[in-house]
């Protein structure tokens, strides 16, 4: 998927930043990133950057500097359509079954660390806010069409085409998203997707020409699972709920001698005498949207009460402001595709409701390769469920979900994967899983990191030692520059320039992003 043909991304760089305090080893300075201010940014050029070792915490994205800072980070992906839950997995999807059809609070060890709110997140909280743009909106706007095509015949030397100069006016409507599989993407998650299969259909048996013998009771099974999938279609959680039933079926269904997985556990019938009700609902992140609109003040009063309690945050640094900049406020553009998902791409708030009132907020982005987790808060009274476990094991089932509509979508991102932090190895555990390599940004299996990273918390992952960053900078002057509302080639630009050459800063910016980010997204220069 490419680029839509829409509002295009504008980002301000804000170059290496100086030291932040670590969340990991509590270092004063040892944090080290570059960022930038996203003001708009479409899911295409979020899921480059992510691919390129990226993250976003509100609107603020950022990059490690893998080689300085004191505890690398590195982005980690599961392969959701392959994943095999782990007997500890089991046995917390186990307990929340218990619970709700039961009302049995008995804990249960886990032999793992729980997939808690994400660190990292709440360490750059705080320099987000002191690199917030200051830029005003009108700044920001371009202008029409043909005054960027004349600002780019100023460039007769270049050999630049009239689309490195052409501006689409920045509107609010959703972007329309379109395939353009002539221009691969390096180290795009799509080229494993194709070796990813699909989930095998059911009826299959040896004999291709006659599905197997069933047993009366595994039928009765399926299709008292079928009116329950029916019936919670018209609820709230129908936005949860709307992938393909069938294959929600077959994954429910038993299998001779395997393993049982993620929708066995998720999806099975409760008893009519359950003690509790859970509703997931999936809400985009808009005051337009109603749901959101009508959940935000108690979903920011959950935000405050878990802040407070796990991570010891004072009332002042979690009021509804701090909530909204950090967990609400997103530059991604919401976006729809016939091909692509049926809620859409864009941020979203996934709640978890027990008995009509909001116990966990799980944080997502939805892109064209990927569910990324982005955070996850909630009621800590209820922390005997681990929440941090089954919603990221819920995560990862949506995402299995999601990918019967659009089959490029199969991965589920986890943010960042830190060795240094024996604390953190946790995501590690839900495999099979990748890290990117922070040289050259291909995902190698994370059994072939670890050795590595025993030896040297820094590591290039991918062992050809001639392979190359391929989607390097290799043309300076192609970067899209958005100055005095006016779209145009950095060659064009730089002519303009008057004062002090600003090309260092733009050259850093360009190798972090990579050529066809820099050619896609809009960098403001005042």
């Amino acid at each position: 998927m490419a680029a839509g043909g829409g509002s295009p991304s504008i980002v301000e760089f804000f170059g290496g930043e100086d030291g932040y305090r670590c969340g990991y080893c509590r270092s004063d300075t040892g944090n080290i990133s570059h960022g930038m201010w996203a003001h708009s940014m479409t899911v295409q050029d979020y899921q480059d950057l992510i691919d390129r070792g990226w993250r976003r915490s509100g609107k603020y994205v950022y990059k490690p500097i893998m080689n300085q800072t004191c505890c690398p980070q590195y982005t980690i992906r599961c392969r959701a359509l392959h994943f095999q839950a782990s007997k500890s997995h089991k046995k917390v999807l186990k307990k929340m079954l218990k619970f709700i059809s039961k009302g049995d609070v008995s804990k249960v060890a886990s032999e793992e660390e729980p997939m808690d709110s994400h660190i990292e997140d709440v360490a750059t909280c705080d320099f987000a806010y002191k690199s917030e743009s200051q830029v005003s909106q009108s700044d920001l706007t371009p202008l029409a069409v043909d005054q960027a095509e004349r600002v780019e015949n100023e460039d007769e030397d270049s050999g630049e085409t009239k689309e490195e100069g052409n501006v689409q006016k920045v509107e609010s409507d959703s972007v329309q998203i379109r395939a353009d599989k002539d221009t691969p993407v390096p180290a795009e998650p799509s080229h494993s997707a194709k070796a990813v299969h699909a989930p095998p259909k059911p009826g299959k048996g040896a004999d291709l020409s006659k599905p197997p013998c069933r047993k009366a009771k595994d039928i009765r099974k399926e299709r008292k699972l079928q009116k329950l999938l029916q019936n919670q279609m018209g609820t709230a959680e129908g936005s949860q709920l709307q992938g393909d039933q069938t294959f929600l079926l077959q994954n429910s269904k038993p299998k001779t001698n395997q393993p049982k997985n993620i929708e066995d556990f998720v999806f099975v019938p409760l008893p009519d005498d359950a003690q509790h009700k859970l509703e997931v609902r999936l809400v985009p992140v808009s005051f337009e949207d109603p749901q959101f609109k009508s959940s935000f003040n108690q979903s920011a009063t959950l935000f405050a009460k878990y802040q407070m309690s796990v991570h010891k945050d004072t009332p002042s640094d979690c009021g509804e402001n701090e909530f909204t900049r950090f967990l609400c406020d997103s530059p991604l553009e919401a976006e729809h595709a016939p091909n692509g998902p049926e809620c859409g791409y864009g941020s979203f708030h996934q709640q978890y409701w027990l008995d009509g009132k909001i116990i966990a907020v799980g944080v997502i982005d939805i892109l064209p390769y990927c569910v990324s987790s982005v955070y996850l808060y909630y009621d800590p009274d209820f922390s005997f469920l681990s929440l941090g476990v089954y919603s990221a094991l819920r995560e990862i089932a949506f995402t299995r979900q999601l990918c019967v509509k659009a089959p490029d979508l199969c991965f589920y991102y986890m943010g960042f994967y830190i060795h240094s932090c024996p604390k953190m190895r946790y995501k590690g555990q839900y495999r099979p899983s990748d890290l990117l390599c922070p040289e050259t940004y291909v995902w190698t299996p994370i059994e072939q990191c670890l050795p590595l990273l025993e030896r040297s918390k820094y590591s290039r992952f991918n062992q050809d030692g001639k392979a190359v960053d391929e989607g390097r900078l290799k043309e300076l002057g192609r970067v899209r520059v958005l100055h005095k509302r006016t779209v145009m080639p950095y060659s064009v630009y730089k002519k303009r320039r008057k004062g002090p050459s600003d090309e260092a800063s733009v050259q850093q910016y360009a190798s972090l992003v990579g050529q066809t980010c820099s050619e896609r997204m809009l960098l403001f220069r005042s």
